[in-house]
């Protein structure tokens, strides 16, 4: 059973205007931090294929009373615009989510000064970032993985000089087991991950087969198998694709709802991030005595955690 999130008043803002060019529509924020506290990490997260600044309560709300002051931004494939596969826009969309973290980022400064009762409360130095989905191809950019056309050289080095840390949510994995629609409508869907160096989590469902990929779930595993970044893995035996409804609670996206799995997702990657941006190692200490006493329990409520053969990052 997952511990409880911390007992902190939150406050949120939205929308908020983030300066961009060249996306047809302005960037917008959703900013969420706690009401009290210093020295704040930022976690930057990036939302799935359709989703907005609106979802992902369940997990932000967590973030935030952890300590994190958490934005989120709203990219062009959202249902809001209605910007399809077969639409012109769709095939750079990809870059468009790429530049709208980039700017994010950028104006980080000017964009927390406008959240009442938090400038000066948040940490500048300690930025990471998360996401979903194809937010994690997305934010997996920033990480230093770049992607592989089908022909020709990788595409250009995407990542921010700000991003210290960062975690995968159901990420894709390589391109070689495409399914023919994935082949033909998302071609840019081909991370190469031998160039992700920046400490991070993956985490991955034990029954998220993805209709993208003609592999099983460890298709969502290959950021921590084939990075030579100091990886993380937290493997959840029964969690599909939204890892028991990181959306939201009752959304149509969510096959396996299951809140206790959201709230130990959450706790994963703040006690991660910690962890690496602040050096203190306890949360993450325990998430690893969790998944000891997961393991011991067997049963459908299995998760397990395992480090790639790289110094802790806790030594980071």
């Amino acid at each position: 059973m997952p511990t409880p999130a911390p007992a902190r008043r939150l406050v949120a803002v939205a929308p908020l205007l983030v300066p961009s060019t060249g996306r047809g529509a302005d960037l917008h924020v959703k900013v969420t931090a706690p009401a009290g506290g210093r020295d704040l990490p930022v976690l930057v997260f990036s939302h799935g294929n359709a989703w907005s600044m609106d979802g992902y309560g369940p997990l932000v709300a967590r973030w935030a009373a952890a300590g994190f002051v958490v934005v989120q931004p709203t990219h062009l494939d959202s249902r809001r615009y209605g910007i399809g596969v077969d639409d012109p826009r769709f095939p750079g969309i990809w870059r468009t989510r790429i530049a709208d973290l980039h700017a994010v980022l950028d104006h980080l400064g000017d964009l927390l000064e406008q959240v009442p009762g938090l400038p000066g409360r948040a940490d500048p130095a300690r930025v990471a970032v998360a996401g979903h989905s194809w937010g994690g191809q997305s934010t997996g950019a920033l990480l230093g993985a770049r992607v592989l056309p089908p022909a020709g050289d990788p595409e250009e080095d995407f990542r921010h000089p700000a991003v210290r840390a960062g975690a995968l949510l159901a990420a894709p994995g390589t391109g070689e087991s495409l399914t023919a629609f994935a082949r033909e409508h998302l071609p840019f869907m081909r991370p190469d991950f031998s160039t992700l160096t920046t400490p991070t989590l993956v985490v991955a469902g034990g029954r998220d087969d993805s209709a993208l990929s003609t592999r099983g779930p460890d298709w969502f595993t290959d950021a921590h198998v084939l990075s030579p970044a100091p990886t993380r893995l937290l493997t959840i035996a029964e969690g599909e694709h939204t890892l028991g409804g990181l959306a939201g609670e009752a959304v149509r996206e969510t096959t396996d709802e299951d809140a206790d799995r959201v709230a130990l997702v959450a706790d994963a990657v703040a006690a991660h991030l910690l962890d690496v941006l602040t050096g203190d190692g306890t949360a993450w200490r325990e998430v690893e005595e969790r998944a000891r006493r997961s393991r011991e329990a067997g049963g459908p409520g299995v998760f397990d955690v395992e480090a790639s053969p790289v110094p802790a990052v806790s030594r980071w």
